[in-house]
């Protein structure tokens, strides 16, 4: 039976939908969490492939689907993927305890590795699909056009104050993620400017890594690096899938590390 629910936790409503084995103690349960930007539908066709297998929970990360935006409470008032983490973790304590897997895309990634690393109870494996969490190996060009760019734009908001409309010039400035935030954008500048290289050393479950050969947000270099840094991890690289493409055309790849890793 699908379910549609939510739960409080820190503050903050997460709408979730649930399906699979009735949750009891020793059950197994998966729980999906959506990119930036996305929300529980990301995951849904891949989750109901392995209905029989385990209770399966996917989340609507608060801000996203159905999931209202956080209150102020976070760190310096602005939520950052620690408060998402612990909010989880705040909900995961109220339940049933069985082999439990976290599979994180993107930014359900950066969360799935925090909550690892601050509540290493609360979770006994994680496929992370296209994570963030690292900052990114930029070459001196890419800098240069960043650091120009950044100048541009705080000239262009000098001329706003100054009473010249560059509201045009501005637009076009920032990822479509960044453009797109709305409310939600004190949290993704926050969250992008992340770096969890030295706390995802010390996780000590199961973590398996995929990634799209051609992913130009969360690039293979990146997973490889998270591999590198996680004891035990592995990383495997699928040829011709990018970001989104690997949710598609790599989910028979994905439901089967899944598989692999409810089988302990």
């Amino acid at each position: 039976m699908v379910t549609l629910s939510t739960f409080t936790a820190k503050g903050a409503s997460h709408a979730i939908l649930s399906f699979g084995k009735p949750l009891e103690a020793g059950t197994p349960h998966v729980i999906w969490a959506h990119g930036w930007g996305q929300d529980r539908h990301a995951f849904q066709a891949l989750a109901q492939s392995l209905e029989r297998s385990a209770h399966h929970t996917l989340i609507d990360f608060p801000g996203f689907g159905q999931s209202p935006v956080p209150p102020e409470t976070g760190h310096a008032g602005v939520w950052d993927t620690t408060d998402y983490a612990d909010a989880v973790a705040e909900w995961l304590d109220t339940l049933p305890r069985g082999r439990r897997i976290w599979v994180g895309h993107s930014f359900g990634g950066r969360v799935g590795l925090r909550l690892a690393t601050n509540h290493p109870q609360g979770l006994d494996g994680m496929v992370l699909v296209g994570s963030h969490g690292l900052k990114p190996i930029r070459s001196l060009a890419t800098r240069l056009r960043i650091f120009w760019r950044v100048r541009l734009f705080k000239t262009l908001k000098l001329l706003d104050k100054l009473g010249v409309d560059v509201s045009t010039r501005k637009a076009s400035f920032g990822s479509a993620d960044y453009r797109n935030a709305g409310p939600m954008r004190p949290i993704f500048v926050k969250v992008v400017n992340e770096d969890q290289s030295e706390a995802i050393k010390a996780i000590r479950i199961p973590v398996r890594i995929l990634c799209g050969a051609l992913d130009d947000q969360a690039p293979p270099e990146m997973s490889e690096r998270m591999a590198q840094l996680i004891p035990g991890a592995t990383v495997n690289i699928l040829p011709g899938l990018d970001h989104y493409t690997i949710l598609t055309d790599g989910g028979p790849q994905i439901a089967h590390t899944v598989a692999k890793l409810l089988e302990g």
